[in-house]
């Protein structure tokens, strides 16, 4: 039995290292959480974690994608109570079936990381909507499955997740746009409709590509995306009355998407800008665990 709760606490030891490695600003927010959400919330950002990285740490993308399809399969696993051989897997097992999370929503996130790592990376997301559906099966899924957790259940606090959700993700999106276009050379994560709205758009060999001839081009549809991002924030706070006490620590993940909205604006949207490098999201790291601490000390998100 000793055996067994030891293997336990070093898996649930792997994910809080994974998440401080790879994700450090929720890191921050997951530790103001109240303990009968934070052990679990660790576990599913870990696995958040390894979905996200699965086809960046690859050298090959059919490689990342195979690692996607392993943890779809993972999942059934899980929910049939057969073992796996994975500290974040082991982890999540352990809080399954304490928190009976839904499978759908673990589902969802490994399907949305599958749909968007098969696509080419020429092939344009058509619309800033297809953006905030990719933040929607993913950061706001992690959210309502931290909640779900804790065990609250509401549609208010649902729909305000929603909007952090996807505030966050468009926002993260737009961060890794430098990595993705030195990784690959292309933006493929400027919508179609964004990118020939600001000049970015060119038809070469039947296929549209970005080029970015434009800096100044480039930064206006990054601002156009980013006051997406931020109008679901607004929305979110809009909604902040009608949102549990107990409920509001687990929507944190808005104070870093603020952070980085406030960043980008700070460089007039300028994606390459060395500044958003610095410390975390552009904020000296102390500047932005004081803001973090404010911010859950008064309730607030």
């Amino acid at each position: 039995m000793n055996g067994v709760s030891s293997s336990l606490r070093a898996a649930f030891s792997y994910c809080v290292q994974q998440v401080r490695s790879y994700d450090y600003h929720h890191y921050l927010c997951l530790l103001e959480l109240p303990p009968n959400m934070r052990k679990a919330a660790f576990a599913l950002r870990a696995f958040n974690v390894e979905t996200a990285r699965a086809t960046d740490v690859a050298s090959d993308p059919k490689v990342g994608l195979m690692r996607l399809v392993w943890w779809q399969e993972a999942i059934d696993k899980i929910y049939a109570n057969k073992l796996i051989e994975h500290p974040t897997a082991q982890a999540l097992s352990s809080v399954i079936s304490e928190s009976k999370i839904s499978k759908a929503w673990l589902k969802r996130i490994v399907e949305a990381r599958i749909n968007d790592a098969s696509r080419e990376v020429t092939d344009l997301p058509e619309s800033i909507e297809e953006l905030e559906k990719y933040a929607e099966d993913t950061a706001s899924t992690l959210l309502y499955m931290t909640l779900q957790s804790g065990g609250i259940r509401s549609t208010a606090v649902d729909h305000a997740a929603s909007h952090v959700g996807k505030a966050s993700g468009l926002l993260l999106l737009l961060k890794s746009l430098p990595y993705h276009a030195s990784r690959n050379r292309h933006f493929s994560y400027i919508p179609a409709k964004v990118a020939a709205k600001h000049g970015l758009l060119v038809k070469e060999g039947g296929r549209s590509e970005i080029h970015l001839d434009s800096r100044e081009g480039l930064c206006d549809a990054v601002f156009e995306i980013g006051s997406v991002a931020n109008a679901h924030l607004l929305k979110a706070r809009e909604l902040a009355d009608s949102v549990p006490f107990e409920a509001r620590k687990a929507l944190l993940p808005a104070v870093p998407a603020q952070v980085l909205l406030d960043s980008l604006s700070l460089v007039q949207f300028d994606v390459f800008d060395s500044r958003l490098a610095r410390g975390i999201l552009g904020k000296p790291p102390l500047c932005f665990q004081l803001k973090l601490k404010w911010y859950s000390w008064r309730g607030k998100y």
